[in-house]
């Protein structure tokens, strides 16, 4: 015989399960209101005692859980930063390059095997393929430096001018495609003329055409123009550079240090995509779900293709970086020019995307690991004023020495002072907010942190940076 519920006893059943499923979801959503709330408060510290100047996008799963701008748009006219500002990528453009090599390669209009004088040449770099140029295993001479050297500066290049100077005075490679790993934005600028040799297009319109307009990425363009033709973006975040000497920021242009951003201004390819953190996002979800490319190129895209650093076990794929963190598989890639400093990641494991667009030369990079432990429920210390106190100075002696860990330190004793030696030589002077704690001068978010046995010996040292704790080894 066939048994009916009543309708009593069917709500009694499914009313537990309502209750589960209402308490997950509230839970979810305090835990991210929660992780929003600290890393609303941690940028906040940044900006306060860092000058952290940019915009931050967090996601969950392609969800957006916490997207916040901080300070100028525009130093000079006291604009604000908003969500929809525009920033130059800088390297994390090299995607983007990657991309549309992938695209035509799918389209049957080349091959990764192509070498570099198939499409170039007048170029005396022989055995360069596509692949190399990809991953960054060409061999080929720095532009930059070459520019610097035989440049006529009053002009502004592009890649056709880099190219020919390339072939005129045929700076020596490096060292024999293949053979090694090094990072080259000649390779990618090179990729960029290659793009518009075979699309018949110029570089910007291919990818305004093919990647852009597609993913309705509508604030996303390639942006050389700037500077020959007084071009102008609406929203556009201006790169500012810090000067010490007067406490202000200036633009790039202004610094005889820097001022070659004009005259480098034209070059594509390895930087110049401009960008929102909301357009990242949508690109970032493309990728994951290969939109633009079949799954198995995109995969290659994704993949470690050579291998760039042994000890963190970081690979390079096409365009992007593939490091392994406690956290899980990162595909990440950086970017740094004047004024800009960016870093676009997204944790594999967990799906979750961090964009933090610097247009005050933030340190992005570990801004973004930092959140990375923020949201993993790891310690993070808060950002906070760093007050010197006075210490006896022949305390010192016992903190001097080599360190390993994160980076490499060596710390000295020059009078009553302590100082990090720089790989270059330079000093550093680090100053004591406590007996065993002493902080950078140089307005970074680093302090150093030892810790003392019964015998007041150092039993252990702690390099803190960006919030992030970790410990460094005594070498000698």
């Amino acid at each position: 015989m066939k048994m009916y519920n009543h309708p009593l006893s069917a709500i009694k059943k499914i009313f537990p399960l309502v209750l589960f499923f209402l308490s997950a979801c509230t839970s979810k959503k305090e835990t991210k209101n929660e992780f929003a709330g600290k890393a609303d408060e941690f940028f906040t510290g940044q900006m306060k005692y860092y000058r952290f100047n940019g915009n931050v996008l967090i996601a969950e799963k392609g969800n957006i859980i916490f997207q916040q701008s901080y300070g100028f748009a525009d130093f000079d006219s006291g604009r604000m930063l908003n969500d929809s500002s525009v920033f130059e990528l800088a390297s994390v453009s090299k995607q983007f390059t990657a991309m549309g090599i992938l695209l035509l390669m799918e389209k049957g209009k080349l091959t990764l095997t192509d070498s570099l004088r198939h499409y170039f040449h007048e170029l005396p770099y022989s055995n360069i393929t596509i692949r190399h140029m990809l991953t960054h295993t060409s061999g080929l001479p720095d532009y930059e430096s070459a520019m610097n050297a035989k440049w006529d500066k009053t002009k502004i290049a592009f890649n056709r001018d880099m190219i020919a100077l390339l072939a005129k005075e045929k700076p020596p490679a490096s060292f024999v495609p293949g053979t090694k790993w090094e990072y080259s934005n000649t390779a990618y600028a090179i990729l960029a003329s290659i793009i518009e040799k075979v699309s018949g297009q110029t570089f910007a319109s291919f990818l305004a055409e093919n990647i852009f307009k597609p993913l309705g990425m509508q604030h996303s363009r390639i942006y050389n123009t700037r500077r020959s033709l007084k071009d102008t973006i609406a929203n556009y975040a201006y790169g500012y550079i810090y000067k010490p000497e007067t406490n202000k920021y200036i633009l790039p242009d202004n610094d005889t240090s820097t001022n070659f951003v004009i005259y480098l201004d034209g070059i594509q390819g390895d930087g110049i995509v401009n960008s929102t953190t909301g357009d990242l996002l949508k690109w970032d979800r493309a990728l994951k779900t290969h939109t633009l490319l079949s799954e198995t190129t995109q995969k290659e895209m994704l993949k470690g293709q050579e291998l760039m650093d042994t000890l963190k076990k970081t690979y390079y794929g096409y365009g992007v970086m593939i490091e392994k963190t406690e956290e899980g598989d990162n595909i990440t890639h950086s970017g740094g020019w004047p004024g800009y400093t960016t870093n676009l990641s997204r944790n594999v494991d967990a799906d979750r995307t961090i964009i933090i667009l610097s247009n005050n030369s933030a340190n992005a990079p570990s801004l973004s690991k930092t959140m990375e432990h923020l949201f993993a429920g790891k310690p993070v210390i808060p950002p906070y004023e760093h007050k010197e106190i006075i210490i006896d100075s022949s305390a010192l002696k016992k903190f001097t020495g080599s360190y390993e860990g994160r980076a490499k330190i060596r710390l000295e004793q020059k009078g009553t002072k302590l100082f990090r030696i720089t790989t270059t030589g330079q000093s550093l002077e680090l100053k004591p907010e406590s007996n065993t704690k002493f902080f950078y001068t140089d307005g970074s978010d680093r302090q150093i942190e030892f810790e003392l046995d019964t015998n007041n010996k150092v039993s252990k040292v702690w390099l803190i940076i960006n919030g992030l704790k970790t410990e460094l080894k005594k070498t000698e």
